[in-house]
Parts: structure tokens; C-alpha cells; sequence
């Protein structure tokens, strides 16, 4: 038997559970994972608290892991026993000791990736990738918007962005947080509590940026689509704050011919054949120290539960890894 957080009803963090589950024997093409690291992300309380609903309860939460091929079904090539592997994006259950998940979406770690490098930067690392490279590709010359510059995937939108010629504005809720995004790549931190955020950014650039990068959801949505210049580019992809209201279409319309976007890493990573390369992209950018990947906050995982009300109260920053 092994041990696993896991979910009988939605809620807060109290509904989270310490408990044996009996992990079993991998399918045709499935493996069973010995985990030896669990990252922490925001979708982690969608799901527990039933804003983002997950299949029938009970469940075993967490899309993102790293460990070791402890064994394989038939008709899987892509990895073997002992291989060491990383993942994200689903499919969920990565709260446990042990699990069985698709082989196909396991990605081989290089040497120079340690496992709880790997569990903090997979999800945070990939959601970076497709943003920066294939939502809207930064390029050399472009002054962007990222909020929430200071978190898990803004310390890394700042570092990735800047390592692509770009000038990045970043929210931020305190000045210790603004210090930590100006140290990893926020040319112009703005502390949205004290500053006017449309403001500022309209007197940073001539006529907005181009795109925003918006994780925060209903308490920055409308702000994000004025700081953009005509014809650009609101990418949503997230809401920490609460999820977006409806919005009439003809809003766009009126404030430049925007774009809008919400895009998922599962779209983003489909194939296999798209998720090695995102990955490769990735690893190549952290190994050479373009992008660092710091874990700010480690827990134990029976303590899932301290670690979700510390992420959902604004207590973290940058990763944080669950420790079997």
C-alpha cells in the first residue's frame, strides 16, 4: 500500500486526506511511478475546491511529479524501469507516494535536472514555454506585462522573456516581491496595491504593450485589457482571484481590435511528439542558466494541506515542491 492525498468531497483545504490507497499493477501502456517530488500549482485548489471539476469523488489531487519507472505495461517503449521522469499537466493524481499514469506523457530527465528541480519547473515550465514561444512570441524589442511577476510561473515569464530581448512590466503586491521580480528579470515592477497599474504601464510605452500575461483572473482582467496597445494580445491563464466575468465581445472592439486568449497546456502539449520538444526547449533554457529555478517552500506531503492554505493566502514564492 502506498500513501496519497486525497479529496471524498470539494472545499477548502480541510477536505484534504491522508490516506493508504492501493496503487496496482500498469496497464497496456500505462507505468507505475515511484515519486520522489510533487509540485505545488494554483490548478491544485481549482480542483479541490470544485471550480475546476475533476471525475468521481474520491480523487487523489496534482498534475505535476517527478520519480522513478518502477514498472511498465505492455507495448511501453518510450521508458523502462529505473528511468528517471517528469511530468505535468495531467492526468491528475500526483499526490501520492506511487502512481500509475500513461507512458506517453512521462518526459526522461537529462542528468543536470535534479528531481525536485524537475517537479517545480514542469508545469510552471511548460506553461512558460507555450506562452512565450507560442501564445505570443516574444522577441527582441517587445515590453510585455506579466502579473503576479513574483509567483511560481511570473519569476519564470520574467526570466524567460527578458532571455528573449524583451522589456517586462510585472505586478506585484509588496515591495519584497517587487525586489524578487527585479532580480529575476522585471525591468519595472509595480506594486498594484499602491500604484496605478494602467497608468504606470501607459507611461512606460507608447500606446500599451502588445501582450499581458494575466494568471490573476477577476481582479486584474479588466485592467490587463487597458494596458494593452490596438490589436493586442490578453492571454489569461489563470484566476487566483476568482474567475473572469462574461464579457460582451464588443469590448474588444472598442478598446483597439484586441485578441483574447485562454489557452492549456494540454492543448499546448497534445502530442508526444509536441511535449518532448516543449520539454527539450525547457531543459535547454535551465540548464544554461537563462531561466533559474528557485523552490522557495518545501513540504512534506501529508502536510498538503498547509501547503494549499499558504499558496491560496499570497504566503509563497516561486515553487514549492511536496516531499513524499
Amino acid at each position: 500500500m502506498a500513501k496519497a492525498i486525497r479529496m471524498h468531497q470539494t472545499g477548502g483545504p480541510e477536505v484534504l486526506r491522508w490516506e493508504e490507497i492501493e496503487v496496482g499493477r500498469p496497464a497496456s501502456g500505462e507505468v507505475r511511478l515511484r515519486q520522489t517530488a510533487i509540485g505545488l500549482n494554483f490548478i491544485d485548489t481549482y480542483h479541490r475546491s470544485g471550480l475546476y471539476p475533476t471525475e468521481n469523488l474520491p480523487i487523489v489531487l496534482g498534475m505535476e511529479g517527478a520519480g522513478v519507472v518502477e514498472e511498465v505495461g505492455v507495448d511501453v517503449d518510450v521508458v523502462a524501469v529505473g528511468d528517471r521522469v517528469a511530468y505535468a499537466g495531467g492526468p491528475i493524481g500526483s499526490y501520492a507516494e506511487q502512481r500509475l499514469i500513461p507512458a506517453d506523457r512521462l518526459v526522461p530527465l537529462p542528468d543536470s535536472i535534479e528531481d525536485g528541480t524537475a517537479a517545480a519547473m514542469m508545469l510552471k515550465g511548460l506553461t512558460t514555454q507555450y506562452l512565450v514561444r507560442h501564445c505570443y512570441p516574444v522577441k527582441p524589442g517587445d515590453t510585455i506585462l506579466v502579473h503576479a511577476a513574483a509567483g511560481g510561473v511570473g519569476l519564470l515569464l520574467c526570466q524567460w522573456a527578458k532571455h528573449l530581448g524583451a522589456t517586462v512590466i510585472g505586478t506585484v503586491g509588496t515591495p519584497e516581491k517587487a525586489a524578487l521580480a527585479a532580480a529575476h528579470g522585471c525591468d519595472h515592477p509595480i506594486l498594484y496595491s499602491t500604484e496605478p497599474v494602467v497608468q504606470r504601464v501607459r507611461d512606460l510605452t507608447s500606446g500599451g504593450v502588445p501582450v499581458v500575461y494575466d494568471s490573476v483572473g477577476q481582479a486584474t482582467f479588466d485592467d490587463s485589457l487597458d494596458c494593452l496597445q490596438p490589436r493586442g494580445l490578453m492571454v489569461t491563464f489563470g484566476q487566483s482571484s476568482g474567475p473572469v466575468d462574461p464579457l460582451p465581445v464588443h469590448q474588444l472592439t472598442a478598446r483597439g481590435s484586441l485578441y483574447l486568449t485562454r489557452p492549456t497546456l494540454a492543448t499546448y502539449c497534445a502530442s508526444r511528439d509536441a511535449l518532448l520538444a516543449n520539454a527539450a526547449e525547457l531543459f535547454e533554457v535551465v540548464s544554461t542558466g537563462a531561466v533559474k529555478i528557485e523552490v522557495h517552500q518545501t513540504y512534506a506531503l501529508s502536510e498538503a494541506e498547509q501547503a494549499h492554505r499558504d499558496l491560496e493566502g499570497r504566503r509563497t514564492t516561486g515553487s514549492t515542491v511536496l516531499l513524499p
